[in-house]
């Protein structure tokens, strides 16, 4: 018998706090419910904040060999051939404008980079806060050195103000210059001016002549926002920010309680 078809044809997931655990894992439960999702005629794409040098050794090994939107939707990254199909930068002039202007609004800043590329190095200033990950960092000693070669995104962080706050003011600030996003704990982006998730999702998801109206997005942060505004029906985890469950169609489980892999076997058990 051939399976049931699935509702939508595109699935897209954000990776930390929704696909992956907590200890940045992929639970056998949410691989089974994707591939069963995938088996019935659905599409999944990785939509992730992370530049394609940090998500690649995920996608690996996940066995994942589709298209995988990186970098906050700077690039679309073909994991099955380990190609950059499409690259978008900071203009790096701008962008020291914008930094000069909010430092100026707020005092010093700590900053970090990614760098642009397959290999695109992750610059971490030294006071900046970094979490534990896998993957290695090239400490930032000189200022200058930000501007030496293409960058996706510029991370920043503040002594005194929270992450929500620090966004919110940054949006203020420079807002007409470059896009501002809080993607995470500790983590606040200065991006490209016009760049998102969706702007990423749409290139991919052309690619693959999909369309919004057959999609289906799960995410937990802030940045995953325009991701649900694009998508026709958006699923919030449990441990999501309340910005993000605040505009969500529905909301599933936690992503260490394996929320996309609930909803997902809903809506096949709903087409069975």
């Amino acid at each position: 018998m051939s399976p049931a078809p699935f509702p939508y044809t595109l699935i897209a997931t954000d990776l930390d706090g929704t696909l992956l655990r907590t200890d940045e894992t992929v639970s056998q439960r949410t691989r089974d419910a994707l591939a069963a999702a995938t088996g019935a005629g659905a599409a999944h794409i990785v939509v992730t904040g992370r530049g394609v040098p940090w998500t690649r050794y995920i996608l690996d090994d996940l066995g994942y060999r589709g298209l995988a939107v990186c970098g906050q939707g700077a690039q679309v990254y073909h994991a099955g051939e380990h190609r950059l199909l499409t690259s978008l930068t900071l203009d790096r002039q701008v962008a020291a404008i914008a930094l000069a202007k909010l430092e100026s609004e707020v005092g010093p800043l700590a900053l970090a980079a990614s760098r642009d590329g397959l290999d695109g190095e992750v610059l971490v200033g030294a006071d900046y806060a970094v979490q534990e990950g896998p993957l290695p960092y090239v400490p930032l000693t000189d200022v200058s050195d930000l501007w030496a070669a293409p960058l996706n995104k510029i991370y920043i962080q503040h002594p005194a103000l929270d992450d929500d706050a620090l966004a919110a003011v940054a949006r203020e600030t420079i807002g007409g210059l470059v896009d501002v996003v809080m993607a995470g704990a500790g983590i606040v982006e200065v991006l490209p001016l016009g760049l998102s998730k969706a702007t990423g999702l749409s290139l991919a998801a052309r690619r693959l002549g999909l369309r919004a109206a057959d999609t289906i997005a799960f995410g937990d942060m802030p940045n995953d926002i325009p991701m649900f505004a694009w998508a026709a029906h958006s699923v919030a985890m449990a441990n999501a920010h309340d910005d993000v469950k605040a505009v969500a169609t529905e909301m599933t489980a936690s992503n260490d309680e394996d929320g996309i892999a609930v909803t997902l076997e809903s809506l096949l058990a709903a087409e069975a």
